[in-house]
């Protein structure tokens, strides 16, 4: 990989903070990948409905990982190609692990009720330590892209270029897959970075496609970041009053 030490050095050494493409996502897929972890967990696996659902989440989080693996592959990993060759094959490789861990964990998931009642016990534990390792691994990938990756970015890109990168991946991404990706990434983000989130989007997406949005994050807010945001972006702060 073409990252040295003495470039990620100058990269930290800047005093004005560049444009990160990694920041947010990464947000988002911590705080869904510990949800869903957490969730799977405390499952009552007597309960086939309340198994279901568990199968079900397990699903959209590894459905959501494969996405996001091919984003970064088209998009990401492109630009660093282009400007500097071999940087992205470390992470390339683990994508393609990542890759096979995200079939093997669907099966076990897709397995769950077809299971005898006296085996579900066991074959959710499992998945859940399978799980719990997928994501040990891809907490550690994430923190190579946030730091190794940017270095490359951030020494060949300027944060123009970088936001024409972001604005074509963003536009490549299915107006369903986009909901997903705003109800477990606003959340978790903090208050200006929120603001700054949703502003964006205010002045790029339809006017339905900015409501529904607020529509979805609301409820997974505080009542206190509820009322920043909406300062913020200088809406009422009573969600129907609010007009994109």
């Amino acid at each position: 990989m073409n990252i040295n030490s003495q470039e990620m050095q100058q990269v930290a050494a800047q005093e004005a903070p560049r444009l990160d493409l990694y920041a947010g996502i990464h947000k988002a897929l911590r705080a869904l990948m510990a949800d869903t972890l957490l969730a799977l967990g405390r499952t009552d696996t007597d309960d086939a409905l309340e198994l279901a659902q568990a199968s079900q989440r397990v699903m959209e989080l590894l459905d959501f990982c494969a996405s996001h693996l091919q984003h970064e592959n088209d998009f990401i990993h492109a630009a660093m190609e282009a400007r500097a060759p071999g940087a992205s094959e470390v992470i390339a490789h683990e994508h393609e692990e990542h890759e096979r861990h995200i079939g093997e964990l669907g099966g076990l998931a897709c397995a769950l009720l077809k299971l005898e009642a006296k085996q579900r016990a066991g074959a959710t534990l499992e998945l859940y330590r399978q799980l719990a390792l997928f994501i040990a691994s891809n907490f550690q990938h994430m923190h190579v892209e946030e730091t190794a990756h940017n270095a490359v970015l951030w020494s060949r890109y300027t944060d123009a270029e970088l936001a024409e990168l972001h604005a074509a991946l963003v536009a490549s991404i299915p107006p369903q897959e986009m909901m997903y990706v705003v109800r477990w990434l606003v959340p978790f983000m903090n208050p200006a970075e929120r603001i700054a989130m949703m502003a964006d989007m205010r002045a790029h997406a339809p006017a339905p496609a900015f409501a529904a949005a607020l529509d979805t994050v609301r409820p997974h807010l505080s009542g206190q970041e509820w009322a920043k945001l909406t300062r913020g972006l200088g809406l009422p702060a009573v969600p129907g009053l609010v007009q994109a």
